[in-house]
């Protein structure tokens, strides 16, 4: 390979000749080699900055005309086009392990804008004086988090959400009537409709998309204009809220400038905030994903009360075996979003006096978290919710055996009596009926009258 001399205040370092990063960024590669080959900085983060820089550019050109002259904005425009394209992600070879301020990134960005525009269009672009002009790794970082788990909230989670829904929605409708024993903890209980128990998933993701897209609101705040430490030493006056707006502009999302840019650089609460709600979203995909495989379990000697598509086979050694794979791959991303949870809290919790340190590791896993979700959620509808079918028969004969259908018979025996019922029935296994007649607790006649578990729903 190649290479070339770049420096900086710290001397020259040598830099792969094809690359367009420079010095900081070399350093980087150098001195961080921690998961390499699997913790790239996000390319989300890549995007949110090659929008941001666009967007801190553009209010230059108008705050500071005679330093951002319209030559340098037009290389500065193409190369982020460029950028948040994805054409040039083998520039950006940073791993998240790396300062806790993502400094170093800030600089890839800086520098590959630089030697885009000098490459391209023979522009001279400094990418601390030119590209980072009225900016601070320090306030740009943090814009960029928001950015980036704005837009996966919005481009991604909410919407595979809603499709979850409405194949519930489905689902409800199709099995509208259809009626089952009900379990509570993993015993029988009282009768469900299959509609009803469906619209509990239901309702159960429409909660979590409010939640979600409430909360989200709070990312759209953004720390840009505090540069340092939160002063805004260095910005033009009013550069805060016009490239907040130009960020708007760009990403087509209502984007502000924080009003405290002391707390939106060292406060990560509102990423923390957020991911609170994709966790509280993992755990009713949790609850969803191991209902239906409950539910689907046997064929022959589990409830087997709906059957779920056999998309491969399930043993090495058992044929015909056939398992819950979707199901178990979305309770594992659940488990994951639970521990990534974790990271973000621990992250979020260390604004040192005026910065987070954390911010990396804080929106890597937020992002991490926010694609799996995404992915999961289509793979489980597409693969597994797409193709549950009610088992009518086994429905009924779970129904029909369900010592809780003597609950229907209490407000005519009272409590003690009805539980003597369930208490015989199930000793001699005998029906609720003929352990009441029995007991002499009611007459045959009486019974039908009174017995009839459809309305008991």
């Amino acid at each position: 390979m190649e290479f070339r001399i770049e420096q900086d205040t710290l001397g020259e370092v040598s830099v792969p000749r094809y690359a367009l990063w420079g010095a900081s960024t070399q350093r980087s590669v150098n001195n961080f080699k921690i998961g390499v080959e699997r913790d790239k900085m996000p390319e989300e983060i890549i995007r949110a900055f090659a929008h941001l820089k666009l967007g801190a550019a553009r209010a230059n050109r108008t705050l500071s005309p005679l330093k951002m002259t319209e030559e340098k904005l037009m290389a500065i425009s193409a190369a982020c086009e460029r950028i948040a394209s994805g054409d040039l992600s083998e520039h950006f070879p940073l791993v998240v392990w790396q300062t806790g301020s993502g400094t170093q990134t800030n600089m890839n960005v800086n520098e590959v804008i630089a030697n885009y525009a000098s490459r391209e269009f023979g522009i001279k672009l400094h990418p601390n004086d030119d590209v980072n002009m009225s900016q601070s790794s320090n306030d740009t970082f943090p814009s960029a988090m928001h950015i980036a788990a704005y837009l996966a909230i919005q481009d991604r989670v909410l919407p595979e959400i809603k499709s979850l829904i409405l194949e519930f929605e489905r689902l409800e409708k199709e099995n509208e009537g259809v009626i089952k024993c009900g379990r509570t903890h993993l015993q029988d209980a009282t009768p469900i409709s299959f509609s009803q128990e469906i619209s509990g998933w239901r309702a159960s993701l429409e909660r979590d998309f409010g939640m979600i897209s409430d909360s989200s609101c709070e990312l759209l705040s953004l720390a840009l204009g505090g540069t340092a430490v939160g002063t805004g030493l260095n910005a033009p006056e009013g550069f805060d809220t016009l490239a907040a707006k130009e960020i708007a502009s760009i990403t087509g999302y209502p984007f502000t400038s924080d009003e405290n840019k002391f707390h939106a650089l060292s406060s990560k609460a509102e990423l923390a905030h957020v991911h609170g709600a994709l966790k509280a979203l993992a755990a009713d995909l949790m609850k969803i994903a191991n209902d239906v495989r409950w539910l689907a379990s046997g064929p022959r000697n589990g409830l087997g009360e709906i059957f779920i598509p056999a998309n491969e086979p399930g043993s090495s050694i058992m044929p015909g075996k056939i398992n819950p794979t979707q199901c178990e791959a979305l309770t594992m991303v659940a488990a994951e979003v639970m521990g990534n949870d974790v990271t973000v809290g621990i992250a979020a919790s260390q604004g040192n006096f005026e910065l987070n340190v954390y911010m990396p590791v804080a929106i890597y896993n937020f992002l991490r978290s926010a694609t799996l979700l995404s992915e999961a959620m289509a793979s489980f509808r597409e693969n597994c919710a797409s193709g549950i079918l009610a088992n009518y028969e086994q429905m009924k004969k779970n129904l029909d055996s369900s010592l809780m259908l003597v609950t229907a018979l209490t407000p005519h025996v009272g409590y003690e009596n009805g539980a003597r019922i369930a208490k015989l029935a199930y000793e001699k296994s005998i029906t609720l009926k003929e352990a009441t007649l029995m007991l002499g607790l009611m007459s045959g006649e009486d019974f039908d009258e009174i017995f009839h578990p459809e309305k008991m729903i």
